[in-house]
């Protein structure tokens, strides 16, 4: 059955099986199964080896269930090739990731301008639209510097700017605190929370349960399942 309009994910009884080079079967994921609703502020979080960064993979269509169901914005996107996934991913999702994963030869307005090519919109239109959204993130005065003339701070909210590119559906943000020194890291979340306040749904994969609690509400992952969902 098609989820609720206002379910922006569900995952339904969702595995996820590796099966390497020796052929041992490895469960990572052992039927998950959660909803969030559209504008909702929502960690995962779990210790290495508990399936986050291979539930990360499947929110982000980077990697596909074994078997059950996951929903995006209405749509079933489980079984999607890999043409269909890539295009739900340019289309519908926000990354931002710990490491920034800026192009360190082109400037900050470079950097939001490469991802809006790509959609096909002409150089005026890309320009205009890195202006507001370098804008949005403080960093107005910023845009023609590189990221190595930038700090760790600055560059990571000009990956969350790059993020917002695409309009997407999902902000999906991996430890965005992850390479940031505390004081930093209480801004970068001070910026999702002010995203999720405009009404964007933000959710944050991290193994700090401190970046968890400053979310709405948490998942916590363990061996693959979901330990615990407190009520938001």
């Amino acid at each position: 059955m098609p989820p609720d309009p206002d379910d922006i994910v569900r995952l339904e009884q969702v595995t996820k099986i590796y099966t390497p080079a020796a052929k041992v079967e490895v469960p990572a994921l052992r039927g998950v199964s959660f909803t969030i609703r559209r504008g909702e502020y929502v960690a995962i979080v779990g210790p290495s080896g508990s399936g986050k960064s291979t539930l990360l993979n499947i929110l982000g269509c980077l990697d596909r269930p074994t078997s059950g169901t996951y929903w995006l914005d209405g749509r079933n996107v489980s079984e999607l090739d890999d043409d269909a996934l890539s295009d739900i991913r340019g289309q519908r999702i926000g990354f931002v990731f710990q490491s920034f994963n800026l192009i360190h030869t082109q400037t900050v307005l470079e950097n939001l301008e490469t991802p809006l090519f790509y959609q096909g919109l002409r150089a005026p239109q890309r320009h205009a639209l890195a202006l507001r959204l370098i804008e949005k993130v403080g960093l107005a005065d910023r845009g023609r510097h590189f990221p190595h003339e930038l700090s760790g701070g600055q560059q990571q909210r000009v990956a969350i700017a790059r993020a917002l590119a695409n309009d997407p559906a999902v902000l999906l943000a991996d430890e965005p605190t992850g390479n940031l020194d505390s004081q930093t890291g209480q801004m970068i979340l001070g910026l999702l929370d002010q995203l999720n306040a405009d009404g964007r749904t933000v959710i944050i994969v991290t193994h700090d349960l401190n970046v968890a609690r400053h979310c709405h509400r948490y998942i916590e992952m363990r061996d693959g399942l979901i330990h615990t969902e407190p009520a938001a």
